[in-house]
């Protein structure tokens, strides 16, 4: 399969088959792919765009994205949820101080944030994916526990689904935003990107 040149120099993901890092977190797509088993991320990426199948290349590049910077893009969704005069939420505080300078202390804050946050802050799926990031529940006595297979993977995606719908009118503004933004950390880039073209949706394809 030919990888579109948009997907051809993503050097921070991992040599490895889409179908390994999507397995690694017991993730499943809504599309039926015809990439062979061994297929590349890019290839997939390629695959799923033709098809306009927006939500599942987010979902392969939060899990396929190393944790750090699968947190950053999480951190980065998260702030286009919020208002312009609104206080950032202590869960992206935390996370964006642990991506800046990754170790225990960072990471202690992360999780303290986690629990704090309430029922109602979606923005604790970065804190989460912070917490998860070494593999384990958390720091100290939860550093004994291994976190769920594709924890962190799961918690991106979750962040990423609320900023792709929070403005259910901006959706199609809103997908691509995210899409290059994830592009852009994996080439490399810290995520800021100007507005790119929307993507044309599974059906409009077919059309």
């Amino acid at each position: 399969m030919t990888i579109s040149t948009r997907f051809s120099d993503l050097k921070k993901l991992p040599e490895i088959p889409a179908a390994k890092a999507l397995a690694t977190g017991n993730v499943v797509l809504q599309t039926s792919l015809e990439a062979h088993a061994s297929a590349s991320i890019p290839e997939v990426l390629t695959e799923l765009e033709a098809k306009g199948a927006l939500v599942d290349m987010l979902q392969l590049l939060a899990h396929a994205l190393p944790a750090r910077e699968a947190t950053w893009w999480s951190c980065l969704a998260a702030r286009e949820t919020l208002a312009s005069d609104a206080l950032v939420p202590a869960s992206v505080q935390a996370a964006e101080a642990w991506v800046r300078q990754p170790g225990v202390a960072t990471r202690t804050q992360a999780r303290a944030a986690l629990d704090r946050a309430g029922n109602e802050d979606n923005t604790a799926f970065c804190a989460m994916a912070a917490s998860f990031a070494a593999g384990t529940l958390g720091p100290g006595h939860l550093n004994d526990y291994d976190a769920p297979p594709g924890a962190v993977g799961f918690a991106v995606f979750g962040m990423v689904l609320d900023a792709l719908f929070h403005d259910e009118d901006q959706v199609e503004t809103n997908g691509p935003l995210l899409l290059e933004r994830a592009l852009n950390i994996a080439r490399g880039g810290n995520g800021n990107v100007a507005e790119p073209a929307p993507i044309p949706s599974e059906k409009e394809t077919r059309s």
